[in-house]
């Protein structure tokens, strides 16, 4: 029986939507997105702990906010070695084992620091937490960056990216439940003993997540006599660009870690707000960068790479300078969490499937590692300088000043470098 002839008819067309980009990807490329994307929140949730019990730290053991801002700075600075080592990793031995191997040991520290005595052994548990969790951005960044196409690269790795404001969120609502039901004594160490949680993650990738096709091709073509070489990003075709990639990271994640690292403190200490207050507040800020991650994921591939982040620089560098500059009400202020959030996170959209356009594929692992990581080391100097500034001048200024001069960089980084909208991603 012959099919019925509808030559001439019109046919319904199938409505395009915000979100058909993830309903034309396959069964291993939604595996990817959400492996990655559920260990981003994990990365976020262990990450944020410190500056929720940072307060508490300092009316407990008579820390200084200087000692604190070293717990900090020590931290980016192990993360920034280990996204660097995550990603020559990640070049070796492949994408989705390198995820599994940080994952892991981020868990890990996080859960130790619970059982810390003294300031000196939270410092150590606390460094060696960061090395995990700097390598879980780079293997999760390169994998999804890999696994998507081109034209919808930057919505994927954005919304991967998004994670990250839900697990800041968790630890959000963990703290409050913590410390509404247990002393402060106690109540800290659960929040990190309960970072022990994304260890069972690693089941999950593990059975589920393959390493992208354009990695294995590539990782087939090479021969021991030729071997990809991290050093390789160093080249005189490939060195100017590395460069320029470095200084857009250090302005984005120096703006980013002057105001996520002090935030809590801030609010407590030079505006007077309650715990219950400060909740609040952070709720307005974690919100907006929910929503700005997803806003900034789908503009960086409708605008480009570059205007996203020139605008979300100029947008990031407004807000905080009201946020901690203007004397304004506390109803106002908590309005203004939403635009800060939304700033300041939603420029991370468009950093991993950026990143991973601009590296080829035999040293894009290494190149990506160490350009998001060697900006992380640098701006990992802001908390500790901020934290020792702050015994002179008041938080706020610190805060504006470092955020200021952050964008700033960002904006200029972003216009030098290639536009890579659109890019496809080959074997070599």
């Amino acid at each position: 029986m012959s099919a019925p002839d509808t030559l001439g008819v019109p046919q319904p067309q199938a409505r395009s939507g915000p979100f058909d980009w993830y309903r034309n990807i396959n069964q291993q490329e939604r595996r990817t997105f959400w492996s990655c994307k559920i260990g981003y929140a994990l990365d976020g949730m262990d990450t944020q702990m410190l500056s929720f019990v940072v307060p508490t730290l300092i009316a407990m053991w008579g820390i200084t906010t200087g000692q604190a801002g070293l717990i900090h700075t020590s931290t980016l600075i192990a993360s920034a070695l280990g996204g660097w080592v995550a990603g020559i990793l990640s070049d070796r031995i492949g994408r989705v084992r390198t995820l599994q191997l940080t994952v892991l040991w981020f868990a890990f520290f996080t859960f130790l620091c619970g059982f810390a005595q003294n300031y000196e052994q939270l410092l150590i548990a606390r460094t060696l937490m960061g090395f995990g969790f700097g390598g879980e951005w780079t293997a999760g960044a390169v994998l999804m960056g890999e696994v998507i196409r081109a034209k919808d690269r930057g919505k994927a790795v954005g919304m991967v990216q998004s994670g990250w404001a839900l697990g800041w969120g968790m630890t959000a609502i963990l703290y409050a439940l913590l410390f509404s039901v247990l002393p402060p004594e106690d109540a800290w160490r659960a929040l990190f003993i309960l970072g022990i949680v994304p260890a069972v993650f690693v089941i999950f990738v593990r059975r589920l997540v393959k390493d992208p096709e354009v990695y294995n091709q590539t990782k087939a073509r090479l021969t021991p006599e030729n071997p990809a070489k991290f050093y390789e990003i160093f080249a005189p075709g490939i060195l100017f660009t590395t460069l320029r990639a470095s200084l857009l990271t250090t302005g984005a994640l120096g703006g980013y870690y002057a105001i996520t690292s002090w935030l809590p403190t801030f609010l407590k200490n030079e505006r007077g707000l309650s715990v219950l207050s400060t909740g609040g507040y952070l709720a307005m800020v974690i919100v907006g960068s929910y929503v700005g991650y997803v806003i900034s994921a789908y503009l960086s591939d409708i605008l480009g790479r570059k205007k996203n982040f020139v605008l979300f620089a100029v947008g990031s560098f407004t807000i905080v300078l009201l946020y901690t500059q203007m004397p304004v009400s506390n109803n106002v202020m908590l309005w203004l969490g939403f635009p800060l959030g939304f700033f300041a996170s939603g420029m991370f959209s468009g950093m991993g499937s950026f990143l991973t356009e601009l590296f080829p594929t035999r040293i894009r692992g290494s190149g990506q590692g160490f350009c998001y990581n060697i900006g992380r080391a640098v701006a990992a100097l802001f908390p500790l300088l901020i934290g020792i500034l702050s015994q002179k001048v008041p938080l706020s200024v610190g805060i504006g000043a470092f955020a200021a001069v952050s964008y700033g960089v960002v904006i200029l980084a972003a216009l030098s470098l290639p536009e890579t909208q659109g890019k496809q991603l080959e074997a070599e």
